[in-house]
């Protein structure tokens, strides 16, 4: 099919239809869909492909995102239609540093990392590595893509709950007790994959609202008050999944904020017990009880089991180095 131009500078082939409705796309619409990104060298080497990886691209129309020309080629789209779009440099110009948070985000990072603050955008990011050598190259020498588009799903305003990103600062607040009231009942049910992604989204509300504050003012410690509770909760979560190392990272920043955090101890105390460092799990329940004796009788019983694991271990140790020198 010949290519349809849609907006200067943005050229469009129709490989799939879609459905026969065309939605007016409104404010708010939420729009889901994989994307190709590929180059218009000779290879049409690929940069990147959502499909490869755990979820797709989620995009909500009228909320601004980095990339604009997304936004103009889905709203020429209906729901299951593939298409492939060809555009010009000038509206490509920050896909690498998108591309860049995308990577992070489905890796499970923080996009703004190694970020430094400043107005402006494309300058973003200008005299340093993106992290990755092939936006590297873009960044430095911009040039026309190709998107492949497959749009999967797209759903009216009111018909779905915002993710944390899409949300005004009221929402996110009123999401947050929500949010953590369904985490603990998912909890309660066993379910405590489902329960630490529902922390985790409420964490993602407050984090976003705090990183307008001043660290240490009040308004940033009241919502900082917020965090730990659901860090701790995300924390429990990951301690009965086995993520061990997970445990650890969040409960040292807690405790590096409120050292006299009980729970943050007992729980940094079972995640060393886990992973064998013995001497820190006994400094940590030695603390815990010291500061609420109420948990002796259970602290007894989690350093009883390490006990027996370590002892199993020597056993263990023992059997594999006489079997060697044998």
């Amino acid at each position: 099919m010949a290519a349809e131009v849609i907006a200067e500078g943005i050229r469009k082939r129709l490989v799939t239809p879609g459905g026969s409705v065309q939605s007016d796309f409104r404010d708010g619409t939420k729009t889901t869909f994989h994307y190709r990104t590929e180059l218009c060298d000779e290879k049409r080497t690929v940069i990147d492909d959502s499909s490869e990886r755990s979820k797709p691209m989620e995009l909500i129309i009228g909320k601004k995102f980095k990339l604009p020309v997304w936004e103009t080629v889905i709203r020429s789209m209906r729901q299951g239609e593939i298409s492939e779009f060809l555009c010009d440099t000038p509206h490509v110009i920050e896909y690498p540093q998108v591309s860049r948070s995308l990577r992070r985000i489905a890796a499970g990072e923080d996009p703004r990392d190694g970020q430094r603050h400043c107005c402006g955008g494309i300058a973003q990011l200008h005299d340093h590595s993106l992290g990755y050598p092939d936006l590297d190259q873009l960044h430095k020498d911009p040039q026309p893509l190709i998107f492949i588009i497959t749009l999967i799903q797209i759903q009216e305003p009111g018909s779905y709950r915002q993710d944390a990103w899409a949300m005004t600062d009221e929402e996110k607040l009123l999401a947050v007790p929500v949010l953590h009231q369904e985490g603990n009942q998912l909890y309660k049910d066993g379910k405590t994959i489902e329960a630490a992604a529902k922390y985790y989204e409420a964490i993602a509300c407050l984090k976003s609202l705090q990183m307008k504050e001043q660290p240490g003012s009040p308004d940033w410690i009241d919502l900082d008050l917020k965090i730990t509770p659901l860090l701790l909760n995300y924390c429990q979560c990951k301690l009965l999944e086995g993520e061990y190392y997970t445990v650890l990272e969040h409960c040292s920043s807690i405790l590096n904020k409120y050292s006299d955090n009980v729970k943050a101890l007992f729980k940094r105390g079972r995640a060393h017990a886990a992973v064998w460092n013995a001497s820190e799990a006994e400094k940590d329940f030695s603390r815990a009880v010291s500061l609420d004796p109420s948990l002796a009788p259970l602290v007894a019983k989690e350093l009883k089991h390490l006990e027996v694991r370590l002892q199993e271990k020597d056993r263990e140790d023992k059997d594999r180095f006489r079997g060697i020198f044998k």
